[in-house]
């Protein structure tokens, strides 16, 4: 499941700036323009943080985190405005603002600050790891999908694992015996094929390619 931040800012290419860092990042980004487009949907409730332009139109950020902090008052906030003033950041601390950042910033700051909120907000969700839609909890060996429980057999767990934690890399089937079966495996190596086919099965969303006369490679 990706995390979903809405970001609010009326100049629209600082808007789509930090939206485009944060889709790179993995971020679902809900860009808004103006005070009104985004008070609408402050009763969304799979948001999971805010950024927020202190200035907008003829409202500003302080008005829509109240509005905010009513619906959700744990969600985190950041703060974004031209004006570097202390009492700015007083404000917006007593608001409930979890950080403030000045324009002009970087993009990639932004992203840091973003990944530590979030990071310390659902730090319980932290050990969960999402791919291709799915939601694996490597501590319980469980996945899910639309928060429903996916079954898979102990050699399914670790093969899948073994693609996650090596995503990108192509694994010959030998490579996949010694690390899924160990060394001492002296079966046939179609077992390799069974358990990917049926774990296809089981998770069809899984971005798995076969390398014809080689082997695999997930992503």
């Amino acid at each position: 499941m990706k995390r979903v931040i809405c970001v609010v800012e009326d100049e629209k290419d600082l808007n789509n700036l930090v939206a485009q860092y944060l889709r790179k990042e993995g971020y679902e980004v809900r860009s808004y323009y103006t005070y009104e487009e985004a008070s609408a949907h402050v009763q969304d409730d799979d948001v999971h943080l805010w950024i927020l332009d202190i200035m907008l139109d003829d409202k500003s950020g302080f008005d829509l985190i109240e509005e905010i902090r009513l619906q959700g008052p744990e969600i985190p906030v950041i703060f974004m405005s031209a004006r570097d003033k202390e009492f700015d950041r007083i404000i917006g601390l007593e608001k409930g603002s979890d950080d403030y950042i000045t324009k002009p910033f970087s993009p990639k700051e932004m992203v840091l600050r973003v990944n530590n909120i979030i990071k310390r907000a659902y730090k319980d969700d932290n050990n969960r790891i999402s791919i291709d839609g799915y939601e694996l909890d490597e501590e319980q060996r469980k996945i899910y999908y639309d928060n429903n429980e996916i079954e898979l057999t102990t050699k399914e767990f670790d093969l899948l694992m073994m693609f996650i934690k090596n995503k990108g890399i192509a694994f010959s089937r030998d490579k996949i015996l010694e690390n899924v079966w160990d060394e001492n495996y002296f079966g046939s190596d179609r077992v390799v094929d069974d358990t990917l086919r049926r774990l296809r099965k089981k998770l069809p969303n899984l971005n798995i390619h076969t390398i014809y006369g080689y082997g695999y490679r997930l992503g």
